[in-house]
């Protein structure tokens, strides 16, 4: 069976760095990012042109080089969730999660039964097309898929305890320019208004046991925001 690799990363508070996609899905790009140290990658398709059929690819690529790949889906809906990880995704990112109920019902689209609803289908990308049994391929599947819910609006941040309790949450992602935008200050990272959303975010995801992440665009924001709280760091994107 697979290893649940981010499962495993976000269960520690040691840095993680890793890289945005949303340009460049090439047959190399995979052992590119990991022989230049990356620990993960998220390929976007909630802002990218990425096909599914994309998708497909780059997550072999990834899986071809070890490096474990989130894929950040464009809604909630069930078939853009269930997809990803149908094609090997080891975790996904949902944009703008608000309440722990929203929390809830993306991971019962992302988990087999009984802990969700997925539907079942096995010998396919998810488990290397391997053989075994439909009950240790439901249970490995559980065990294995990440969920990254971003926290990128006034009502995820207002929420954001109840997110972080959800079981099956395992990393609590900023999307810091929806958010600066959702609490009235577009850009303005520094403002006290931010700083406290931010707070909220490192409080809840340390006193729930989470994952923070953020993607960060320099080196020195880099080792400042993960002194901060922030463990999941993707160092900027392709473009």
């Amino acid at each position: 069976m697979l290893e649940p690799a981010l499962k495993r990363m976000a269960s520690t508070r040691a840095l993680k760095v890793g890289h945005f996609l949303v340009e460049f899905a090439t047959p190399g790009i995979g052992h590119i990012l990991k022989s230049a140290g990356c620990e993960f990658v998220v390929l976007d398709t909630e802002h990218s042109g990425f096909s599914f059929e994309t998708v497909r690819s780059t997550v072999q690529y990834c899986k071809a080089a070890d490096l474990p790949i989130i894929v950040r889906v464009p809604s909630k809906e069930y078939h853009h969730i269930a997809r990803a990880v149908d094609m090997g995704a080891e975790g996904v990112m949902l944009p703008m999660v608000g309440s722990a109920e929203e929390a809830q019902q993306i991971l019962d689209c992302l988990k087999y039964p009984p802990v969700g609803g997925r539907g079942a289908i096995f010998q396919f990308a998810h488990d290397d097309y391997q053989s075994g049994t439909a009950l240790d391929k439901i249970k490995a599947a559980n065990a294995r898929t990440a969920l990254f819910v971003q926290i990128e609006t006034a009502e995820g941040v207002a929420n954001v305890d109840e997110i972080a309790a959800v079981d099956g949450v395992d990393v609590l992602w900023v999307g810091h320019f929806d958010l600066s935008n959702s609490l009235g200050i577009p850009g303005q990272f520094d403002h006290p208004e931010f700083i406290k959303a931010t707070d909220a975010v490192i409080k809840a995801a340390r006193k729930h046991g989470k994952s923070a992440g953020r993607l960060i665009p320099t080196v020195e924001q880099s080792i400042e925001l993960y002194k901060y709280g922030f463990d999941f760091i993707s160092y900027s994107g392709d473009v």
